[in-house]
This record gives C-alpha cells, sequence and structure tokens, in this order.
C-alpha cells in the first residue's frame, strides 16, 4: 500500500546489508539494529495516524486472513455443511459445526479467494441467495440443537448481478436478518475484515458485535457511497469520512461492542496473534452470553439494536411561540 512505502524501503535496507554483510563475513549487527529499530518505530508512528481510507485499504489487504483460515486457527474439528436445500451450494458462503474451546458452535462466514481461480470459484466472496440461505438453514439447525452461533464476516457486499436478483437476492438478505433477530441462541458477530452492505447485514445480526481493529462495516461500499453522491467512485476516500465506518466510531455510536486490536502493521502482518486475539475474545463472550435464558437473550438483542441511530428531537421554539400567539 501506498503508506506503506517508506516501511518497504526500510525492509529492503535492511534485508540488503544482511545479504552483503553475510557475503563479507562482516558483523553489522548495530547497523542492523538500529534500522530495525527505526523501522518499527515508523511502523507504529504510521498506524497510529491511519486515516479512515487507509483502514478500509488495510482490511481489503490481499493477504489478510480469510474465513477458512480463520476457522482453522481458531476452532477445532470444524465440519463444513453444505447447500441451502433449495438451489445450489454457494461456495462464496461457508458454513458449518465446531469446537470453540471444547463448546460445539456453528460458524457462518464469506470466504474470499487468494487467487484468480479460486476468487472465479468463491464469486470474489460475494454471496447469492442460496449462500445468505443456506447461512440460514444453519442458524436454525444451531438454535435447535442449542450451539451458539459464531458468524465471521468479510464481504464487500451481496453479489449484485442479475442472476442473484432473480433468485431473491434482497428477500434472502432481509429474510436472514428478520430470523437472525429471533434466534434463541447466542449469537457472536466478528467483523474481520471488510463489513459492506447487505452482504455483511445479512449475517450480521448479533448479541455482541466484535469488529477487529481495521475493518471497517458500512451499510455500503465507499465506491458505491461515492457513485451515488459525487457520480465518481474514485471519491471514496470522501465518502469514507462521511460513513464513518471505522471501528473506533462504530464503537462511539454503540453499534459494535468491542474492537479486538490487531498487531502492528495490520492482522495480515501476524495472522497467528490476530486469531488468538479473536479467539480470546469469542470465548470471554460467549461463556457470559450462555448464562442468559434464550427469551432473555432475544429480548436484549432487541432492545440493542432498537438503540442504535437514537437521536434527540427538539421543538423549534420560535416555531412553537409563533403558534401559540
Amino acid at each position: 500500500m501506498e503508506f506503506e512505502r517508506p516501511l518497504l524501503e526500510l525492509e529492503r535496507q535492511i534485508k540488503e546489508i544482511e545479504i552483503f554483510a553475510a557475503e563479507k563475513d562482516i558483523d553489522m549487527s548495530e547497523e542492523i539494529s538500529r534500522l530495525q529499530q527505526k523501522k518499527e518505530a515508523l511502523r507504529e508512528k504510521i498506524y497510529r495516524e491511519l486515516t479512515p481510507w487507509q483502514k478500509v485499504q488495510i482490511a481489503r489487504h490481499p493477504n489478510r486472513p480469510t474465513f477458512l483460515e480463520f476457522v482453522e486457527m481458531i476452532f477445532s474439528d470444524f465440519l463444513e455443511l453444505h447447500g441451502d436445500r433449495l438451489y445450489r451450494d454457494d461456495p462464496a458462503m461457508i458454513g458449518g459445526i465446531a469446537y470453540l474451546e471444547g463448546i460445539p458452535v456453528t460458524v457462518v462466514g464469506q470466504q474470499k479467494g487468494r487467487d484468480t481461480k479460486e476468487n472465479i470459484y468463491r464469486n470474489f466472496g460475494m454471496p447469492h441467495p442460496e449462500g445468505y440461505r443456506k447461512a440460514l438453514r444453519l442458524m436454525k439447525q444451531a438454535a435447535k440443537f442449542k450451539r451458539p452461533v459464531i458468524s465471521l464476516i468479510d464481504v464487500a457486499g451481496a453479489y449484485p448481478g442479475i442472476e442473484a436478483e432473480v433468485r431473491g437476492q434482497g428477500e434472502a438478505v432481509a429474510r436472514s436478518i428478520m430470523e437472525m433477530a429471533a434466534l434463541e441462541t447466542p449469537i457472536i458477530v466478528v467483523i474481520t475484515g471488510e463489513g459492506g452492505s447487505g452482504g455483511a447485514l445479512g449475517i450480521g445480526v448479533g448479541d455482541r458485535i466484535l469488529m477487529l481493529e481495521h475493518a471497517y462495516y458500512s451499510v455500503i461500499t465507499p465506491e458505491g457511497c461515492a457513485s451515488i453522491l459525487w457520480k465518481n467512485a474514485a471519491e471514496a476516500p470522501r465518502a469514507v469520512e462521511a460513513l464513518r465506518v471505522t471501528a473506533e466510531d462504530l464503537m462511539k455510536f454503540q453499534v459494535i461492542d468491542e474492537i479486538i486490536p490487531e498487531p502492528p502493521g495490520g492482522a495480515h502482518r501476524d495472522p497467528n496473534k490476530t486469531a488468538a486475539a479473536v479467539k480470546a475474545a469469542l470465548v470471554r463472550n460467549l461463556t457470559s452470553l450462555m448464562e442468559i435464558s434464550p427469551e432473555r437473550l432475544k429480548a436484549e438483542r432487541y432492545d440493542k439494536y432498537r438503540k442504535i441511530g437514537v437521536f434527540n428531537e427538539e421543538a423549534n421554539k420560535n416555531s412553537a411561540n409563533t403558534e401559540k400567539s
């Protein structure tokens, strides 16, 4: 990424010195150590002063851990389940049963590809309607067998193609939101990367909403917002400022419940450390949620979402006085 170029330059210098020292059999450990300290200080400064648009870029980093990678690092004995029992299996949406520290859970989430071939197979991580119907089927199954649901979100948006609209994309997302709100089992949502549009909201209703430090969460992608407001997708950085999509903003607005810190440089720099932080947050929140009755869970979930976007309305005193006179 452009803002990381100074870091890459330092890393290049360190590598060159290490190679030179090895070839000439010269001790240059002091110089290497000095540059390493300079690199870490620069990285800390860069990531401490990130703009919202830079955070979106990190959330989209091609090496950021995917759903299946998180599942492998966090859960054990994952068994993938397929199909929506209506049309087909959607490779962009994955779900199954696993154990979280010995607790049986159902895990769902979007899966992006690592290369062109896999991205085509996974539809670039953008689910069709059958993906949301599959996820909902598995979540309802989880409630039936009293398994908590873990939803890991990383999606630019639900697939907007004609075939998806023909098969009821809007209805599938809306029904998933509606039925998740009434599920009688604990639900924890984690935004791990992108949290864009209905693609994220469709599996985003939960008792706890957690978010990685450099992820973003929004009702529309920055490019989509810019295209509508300014007729130019290149205005995306401006849209991000207005949308307030970062974890810090959403925590302040009480849209999310917890920010999970990322390693210096982002989740892609140390996936294992990131996964360990996510796992710790999941275990901590799930332990408390499992002590709550299903009826109280639903009631608190309802109240939680009713409070989002609360505003105060003040009457215009001048208008009121005019009407009285």
